[in-house]
């Protein structure tokens, strides 16, 4: 299916304006004994709303969400999180009812790689002689991913690049920022092709050096998807699952400049409160001025009245489609299986 792209990241998320406000408390109670009755597990992503993740049996990043996904028992996942992701834990377990809150949760790096054009591209390179293999990001439709012969997430990329066979060139696709960081921590040269995350595009260098300045002994923490600009300037560049480390890690209070998806707050508080985190850009501390909202229009359609009426409708759900069939080795294997020695 085509996912739009519903709005720039900058502007303010409208969404659910004319939805009928419930009680977030009676609205817990009811998804909690919906679950129960449908024996069902809440997978929330790091990028959905903190209430989200309250109730959420599982949270985490892609690739642990994924492998949650593949190794529970319940029957029914409700998949807090966008598109691709609840296509691939339906993928990893066919067996399961994979329902979503919004079928319409999109993703801009999803959207700027179509599998019509990745065949096209991939044939091109070979007509010319060039023998490639195909590096996806999971950040991509389940067609895209039949293509492919790797799948990565920001988690286990690194990994996953060195079992790519060192006489093969690499076609990365589609996060050119983080291929190109792969790149460069790996000395593996790649084709890039020229996607990017409408969230992480935004962050402002102004923004970034204006919050260190107002925060001279803070730490920035970039997400590889962010733009080289930004990461140049980071001390910790890695995904959620590495942020969450690395906060936890510092016994001393901190202050640590984040920049990726606001939400990601949220956890990073709860696994470590002794540090102050500030998202960038964001609020400035010590002006108050206010920037470009860095929040995921995608993801902010998850929402609690969502989960409580797809697990009281058992709908919006994931249908396996055929083509799930041809994605479903290059997952496990990139994702479930451990590289051999």
């Amino acid at each position: 299916m085509s996912l739009p792209v519903i709005q720039n990241p900058g502007e303010p998320v409208t969404h659910f304006a004319n939805a009928i406000a419930e009680d977030p408390l009676e609205l817990m109670d009811e998804i909690e004994a919906l679950k129960k009755e449908r024996n069902a597990a809440i997978l929330s992503h790091f990028y959905t709303d903190g209430d989200l993740q309250e109730i959420a049996d599982f949270t985490g990043d892609s690739l642990k969400l994924a492998r949650d996904a593949a190794s529970i028992t319940n029957p029914v996942i409700v998949f807090c999180g966008v598109h691709f992701m609840g296509e691939s834990a339906k993928i990893l377990s066919p067996e399961k009812t994979v329902l979503m809150p919004d079928l319409q949760a999109g993703c801009s790096l999803a959207e700027s790689c179509q599998p019509e054009a990745l065949a096209r591209f991939q044939n091109e390179l070979r007509a010319a002689g060039r023998d490639i293999q195909t590096v996806a990001y999971i950040n991509t439709s389940a067609a895209v991913k039949s293509l492919c012969d790797w799948i990565v997430t920001s988690g286990n990329a690194r990994e996953i690049i060195d079992r790519v066979p060192a006489d093969k060139e690499i076609l990365f696709v589609p996060d050119q920022h983080l291929g190109r960081y792969l790149s460069e921590v790996t000395g593996r040269k790649m084709i890039l092709w020229p996607g990017s995350c409408m969230v992480h595009e935004v962050f402002s260098i102004q923004d970034l050096l204006r919050a260190k300045r107002n925060n001279p002994q803070a730490i920035i923490m970039a997400h590889p998807e962010c733009p080289r600009n930004v990461l140049e300037h980071a001390d910790v560049i890695g995904g959620t699952e590495k942020m969450r480390r690395h906060v936890a890690a510092i016994a001393e209070p901190t202050t640590f400049l984040v920049a990726t998806e606001a939400n990601m707050i949220h956890p990073l508080q709860k696994i470590a409160p002794q540090h102050t985190f500030i998202p960038v850009p964001g609020i400035m501390t010590s002006t108050g001025e206010t920037c470009a909202c860095n929040r995921c229009p995608h993801m902010a359609r998850n929402t609690l009245q969502k989960v409580r009426d797809a697990l009281r409708d058992m709908q919006p759900e994931i249908v396996w489609q055929p083509f799930f069939a041809n994605a479903q080795e290059v997952l496990r294997r990139s994702l479930l299986e451990p590289a051999k020695p």
